[in-house]
């Protein structure tokens, strides 16, 4: 049997924690409730959980919140390497669990960023990088950030971008804040769609074309609006008044709907119906779509039981559960 490789798996390790909590007591509530979700922490509890499914591994990465957000540039690129000493470490330690890791950068300092990217890959063995939708508020298309894909692009490792926003986002003009988890619920896939077609209205994948870019939970919406996000902007501008749109799409060598499908996605979807998962499928296609199930906030068991209905044929059932994530990361899965 081929192993099962869950691409996209948050852990906290106790030295970061340890110099998060020390450089910003204000989480303090967020802090304890992380510390509370118990396998983010207890690798006990997270191995015995893993054993429950045979030749299955870990490719690990910080969970939220974003480094950027409770730390100025300077003690937040101390963090991020903390961060990514402490997984290579995990990873060392237990390759059998670990065999690789996203490292964590602070994108408020990007030259220190792609510094620390470097030095993750090259040294610590990390296969890639963990950049959020938007910095500090900040969108992902600014200019600013630009190196950071550059260079991810020349080590051909794929970034994991993923999703963020907290009740701070308002679910209507009247409110301050979000209610019900809505910010969680709903924000975050939308929040996934605007970063992705705004790196591409950008011409960001233009200039990189061999950038990789997984998408968490299967691409957030554009899967399932493909009309709108594609017929539906090819009158981009005529919705617009204040802003002349006219040139983007021109400037595009492709339709901008066919940059989408080059873009990697995954499985994450808390185990949800089969019908959703076999839309991401069939949109990004079986090449472009890695296993992965957002543990331990995710469910493990159910993200299995929904890719084997999907009644995939063995070859693409193998590409899902490791050989897309081998062509990734360039690594075997014995």
């Amino acid at each position: 049997m081929d192993p099962i490789v869950d691409i996209y798996c948050h852990i906290f390790p106790d030295r970061y924690y340890q110099e998060m909590e020390r450089i910003s007591p204000q989480l303090g509530h967020m802090g304890k409730r992380l510390r509370g979700v118990t396998k983010l922490v207890d690798l006990d509890a997270r191995f015995k959980e893993m054993d429950e499914f045979g030749d299955y591994r870990q490719i690990i990465s910080l969970p939220n919140p974003a480094i950027e957000d409770i730390a100025k540039p300077d003690v937040g690129l101390q963090l991020a390497r903390i961060a990514n000493e402490s997984m290579a470490e995990l990873c060392r330690k237990y390759p059998k669990r670990f065999p690789a890791f996203a490292a964590a950068l602070c994108m408020t300092d990007v030259d220190g960023s792609v510094a620390e990217a470097r030095r993750a890959v090259k040294d610590l063995g990390a296969r890639g990088v963990l950049v959020y939708t938007n910095i500090a508020g900040r969108p992902l298309d600014d200019p600013e950030f630009e190196p950071i894909f550059a260079a991810m692009a020349e080590l051909d490792l794929p970034i994991w971008l993923h999703p963020i926003g907290t009740a701070s986002m308002p679910d209507y003009p009247a409110e301050k804040k979000s209610r019900f988890e809505m910010w969680w619920c709903f924000h975050w896939p939308y929040e996934t769609s605007v970063a992705i077609v705004r790196l591409v209205f950008n011409g960001l994948l233009d200039r990189y074309p061999k950038l990789k870019i997984i998408t968490h939970h299967l691409g957030g919406m554009i899967p399932y609006y493909d009309g709108r996000v594609g017929n539906g902007l090819k009158v981009l501008g005529q919705r617009t008044s204040d802003e002349d749109y006219s040139k983007i799409l021109p400037s595009l060598k492709r339709p901008h709907l066919d940059y989408m499908h080059d873009l990697y996605a995954d499985t994450a979807m808390y185990g949800g119906g089969v019908h959703a998962t076999r839309c991401g499928v069939e949109f990004f296609g079986a090449d472009k779509v890695v296993f992965a199930t957002d543990t331990p906030f995710g469910p493990i068991a159910p993200t299995i039981k929904t890719v084997d209905a999907l009644g995939l044929a063995a070859a693409d059932r193998r590409k899902l559960y490791c050989g897309n994530a081998e062509k990734l990361l360039n690594m075997t899965f014995a």
